[in-house]
């Protein structure tokens, strides 16, 4: 990308372009560096489409490294998803998949060559006593009673760690910096710890692993990533990540690559992304799995019908910046709809039918009608329906005792059949609780395509489905998973559950052109919705649909003034 392209740039931009100005960098190559350990959430999907778009755009590679160096909470099945939900996102790796844990020999060899000098050394203290020697960020800490070891006791001290002859706890191996740093990080961090578990990628192998801020700048270096791109919260890190790599010989000054950048996380006003929280809600059954299309996962709403594309333009209206702020749901909703306005066939649906029966029109005669896929844009094409004697409509469009203005169906009242026919109710059928069962109509044969040659209007327009063909079809609604009005949590921190975020809706009518859908596969339902196909519960006999999005929203774009 040529500078001056585009009006304005973020600040990583300006960063990567003065190092490539500089002649700091050639080819810039960043990364997206997952813990294997649970689901992504729309917050990575930020960082994944902001760090393969900078790989993009300057020409660069993209690395997916997955940071597994804690093999307590980690699992292949988290892998698996992790790389579905990238691919899903459009960010390409190509062949560089990676995985800390390949890296662990380096890591071994580097922490060795600090040790040698004098930069390391194996303590004996505790978590509680290294805490309590730490000290505040108004006090300086403690030095370490086990930093004055010789560099020979270390080295064999470290070996004997690696090798297994100590129990999990009694050692770690720290760096040696600052013990009275103001940045509390640079205070004789852990850089190794004793752990004797399996791990689920080098198997038994190794009983001590590296710490993450230790392990982390050293993957970089080994992949050779320019720009480390991380969240805001790592930004305190950044020197430690700085003295990792000067101090193992991978750089020589702060300014060399791999260089850290730090932006600001996403946050989203009233959702759920804390793993604990999602665990718990999958464990007592709440949702049916982290992908339940009430949460934000990336997998949730990849099976709730968003698209990459409503993500990425999500990620470009939040902008990156360097400040937290939090973003209303309502914009991503907003992004979905105007990804699929244009994108998708307009399907007729009736999610509570009621049959209509037009008397006069013959028994045995079925009429085909060509409809319009997407009124907006032609390129969709057309479909045919059939128009027969007996039709469903949405429950929603009749009313026995309609109030004023309303335009809808009630008996001796005209509407337009959408892309078909005038009609005019007659009389309807109840049972004995007073419920509608039969709506009877009559049509007027000369306003084929909704339009009357002698002129006359009618105010309402109602969608239908042909009863002899409808596709019986579940259909799920929802709702914001916590309540809204009263915030995420309770006083005992716990969340707020909304007891109507899922209304199924079991008998629902479809017209058969839905028959061609697949999973993941979305459609408008007229005056409805955007709706997917749910590929988790549809079966080769019965379509499960889920709501992506109602039609309209209030929300409307901040503008910058």
């Amino acid at each position: 990308m040529e500078t001056g392209e585009r009006e304005s740039k973020n600040f990583i931009e300006t960063i990567i372009e003065n190092d490539i100005k500089e002649g700091r960098v050639t080819t810039i190559k960043t990364r997206f560096p997952p813990e294997p350990n649970g689901y992504l959430h729309i917050g990575h999907a930020k960082s994944i489409i902001l760090n393969s778009g900078l790989a993009e755009e300057y020409g660069g590679k993209f690395n997916l490294r997955f940071d597994d160096t804690n093999p307590t909470k980690e699992k292949s099945e988290f892998v698996e998803s992790i790389e579905a939900d990238v691919k899903w996102l459009g960010a390409n790796w190509e062949d560089r998949l990676f995985f800390a844990s390949n890296y662990f020999d380096d890591m071994y060899k580097a922490a060795v060559r600090l040790i040698e000098r004098g930069k390391a050394y194996v303590s004996d203290m505790s978590a509680d006593e290294i805490r309590e020697f730490r000290g505040t960020l108004t006090e300086p800490g403690k030095d370490d009673p086990y930093s004055k070891r010789t560099v020979e006791e270390n080295l064999k001290l470290f070996e004997e760690m690696k090798e297994g002859k100590y129990e999990d706890g009694s050692k770690v191996l720290r760096a040696r910096i600052d013990m009275a740093s103001p940045n509390i990080n640079m205070r004789d961090p852990v850089i190794y710890r004793i752990a004797h578990l399996t791990h689920q990628n080098t198997g038994d192998k190794w009983c001590i692993y590296p710490m993450y801020d230790f392990a982390h700048p050293i993957e970089d270096a080994i992949e050779g990533i320019t720009h480390s791109i991380c969240t805001l919260e790592f930004e305190d890190h950044r020197p430690l990540y700085d003295w990792v790599l000067i101090e193992a010989g991978f750089k020589k000054t702060a300014e060399d690559t791999p260089k850290q950048i730090e932006f600001a996380k996403l946050y989203l006003t009233n959702v759920v992304t804390g793993k604990r929280y999602i665990k718990k809600l999958v464990e007592e059954g709440i949702v049916d799995g982290w992908d339940d299309p009430r949460l934000v996962s990336i997998a949730a709403l990849r099976r709730r019908g968003f698209t990459p594309e409503s993500l990425r333009k999500f990620v470009e209206l939040c902008g990156i910046s360097k400040g937290n702020s939090s973003v209303d749901y309502a914009m991503l909703e907003y992004c979905i709809r105007e990804d699929l306005k244009l994108k998708r066939s307009r399907i007729m649906a009736c999610l509570n039918p009621v049959k209509v029966v037009i008397d006069n029109f013959p028994e045995d005669k079925e009429e085909e009608l060509v409809v319009v896929n997407n009124m907006e844009n032609d390129e969709l094409g057309t479909h045919t329906i059939k128009f027969t004697k007996e039709i469903y409509i949405d429950r929603d469009d009749f009313m026995k005792e309609p109030p004023k203005k309303y335009f809808r169906l009630y008996p001796g009242n005209e509407v337009r059949l959408m892309q078909a026919y005038y009609v005019t109710c007659t009389s309807f059928e109840e049972d004995e609780n007073g419920e509608v069962t039969v709506i009877h109509c009559t049509y007027d044969p000369e306003t084929k395509g909704g339009n009357s040659p002698d002129g006359r209007k009618v105010k309402g327009t109602i969608h239908w489905v042909p009863a002899p063909y409808a596709v019986k079809a579940t259909v799920r609604l929802y709702e914001n998973i916590v309540n809204e009005e009263l915030g995420v949590y309770n006083e005992d921190g716990s969340l707020n559950l909304n007891p109507n975020s899922k209304t199924v809706l079991t008998d629902c009518v479809i017209e058969p052109e839905i028959l061609k859908a697949k999973p993941y596969d979305s459609f408008q339902f007229v005056r409805q919705g955007f709706f997917a196909v749910d590929p988790k519960d549809t079966t080769d006999n019965h379509l499960v649909f889920n709501r992506i999005v109602s039609l309209k929203s209030s929300y409307k774009l901040p503008t910058n003034k």
